[in-house]
């Protein structure tokens, strides 16, 4: 199906992100994969190309756009070569990007969104705990009035750009009111003492991205490193979880896509007794089975894009493109990896890389099952 979600600008964009991943990414990607760290060249020349700043205003550095369109193809095109890409470099220009724009002081954006737009300055979000998982509002991590500062001590786990963050946003409880309320936002920055990185975590995919546990133990944070009011963090990241979820749509969408297209072309030049393997009936109604769901699921995506450029999108849409195409990708990864035979499972081969890599996206940025919560809420259920 022809796509009209994007225009000439964002096709003319689409090809200076393509010529970037060839031409800094693709060359070294096993260099990337076993060293499990997107190098800070690759970051500075994402934002000599102006990828990171894409919403940041022109006063600082940044593209001054408000089209999210324009961070849809960068997700895609960086998801095409590995979801980890997509995944890095989105936490900081699609994920942190509003946090520090729109809650931001002036001193704040003064000091860190020219660096953050160069790709000096590399950024986390730190929501996740060891105890709480999707549950947000359960976090224990604390930060206590001190003068004109906050004593920050508790611990975050999976967090991506944890291991090379230079300023980690992080959610912490400021007040006693359990649940959702008296949490607050904090921007913390590499070299605070008592702020410490543990171990980069050895995941079973996407080895590109670094994953950390980030510990904090008496951490001295400036009330001038606050991001938004006291208290009111919790509804700052609900706030902004629908453009996460739709990002993470956009990715896994786009890189199953990509896949099955290289699935098909392996389908049709891969010959066993006699005949090319996708000729058999079965192959080709499970490929044609495939292409169909992922075009179906693609015209969704789309139609969430559209109403986001329009600051119209539906939290429960972006629900719904979160966990549908978190499926939809494990679904076409699993059955592309079984048209690939035992090639399938080894891990020089991208189908590999790509099934094991897909498997978190249907655990991140809330699970599918709080996504199917949320959705059955609004049915009354």
């Amino acid at each position: 199906m022809h796509r009209t979600v994007f225009d000439p600008d964002h096709e003319a964009f689409r090809a200076s992100v393509a010529e970037f991943v060839d031409r800094t990414i693709r060359g070294q990607a096993d260099k990337i994969r076993s060293e499990r760290l997107i190098p800070r060249e690759v970051w500075r020349e994402a934002g000599r190309q102006g990828f990171l700043g894409l919403a940041v205003p022109e006063q600082f550095g940044g593209g001054g756009s408000t089209d999210y369109r324009f961070n849809a193809v960068l997700i895609e095109e960086l998801a095409k070569q590995a979801v980890a890409y997509a995944s890095s470099l989105d936490i900081h220009a699609g994920i942190v990007a509003p946090y520090l724009v729109e809650l931001g002081t002036d001193e704040q954006k003064q000091r860190w969104l020219p660096r953050f737009c160069t790709g000096e300055l590399i950024t986390a979000i730190a929501m996740t705990e060891p105890s709480g998982g999707t549950d947000l509002a359960a976090l224990r991590t604390s930060a206590v009035r001190d003068g004109g500062d906050w004593i920050l001590n508790g611990a975050k786990t999976f967090i991506t750009n944890g291991v090379g963050a230079d300023l980690v946003v992080v959610a912490a409880r400021t007040g006693p009111e359990p649940g959702a309320r008296g949490i607050t936002l904090f921007g913390v920055e590499s070299g605070m003492p008592g702020f410490d990185r543990g171990r980069k975590l050895d995941k079973v995919g996407q080895h590109e991205a670094d994953t950390a546990e980030l510990f904090f133990a008496d951490v001295r944070v400036p009330d001038s490193n606050r991001i938004g009011e006291v208290g009111a963090g919790f509804t700052a990241m609900m706030n902004r979880l629908p453009q996460e979820r739709l990002g993470c749509a956009v990715m896994n969408i786009a890189n199953a896509a990509q896949i099955l297209s290289e699935t098909v072309t392996y389908a049709r030049e891969r010959s066993a007794f006699g005949q090319p393997i996708g000729s058999f009936q079965h192959n080709k109604f499970v490929l044609a089975e495939l292409d169909t769901k992922v075009e179906v699921t693609q015209a969704f995506v789309d139609s969430c894009l559209t109403a986001r450029s329009t600051h119209a999108l539906d939290p429960l849409d972006a629900a719904r493109a979160k966990w549908w195409t978190a499926q939809v990708q494990n679904d076409v990864l699993d059955t592309c990896v079984q048209l690939h035979g035992g090639y399938g499972y080894m891990d020089e081969y991208r189908v590999a890389r790509a099934w094991t890599d897909a498997r978190v996206t249907k655990i991140w940025a809330g699970s599918n099952e709080i996504m199917k919560e949320l959705i059955g809420r609004r049915l009354g259920l």
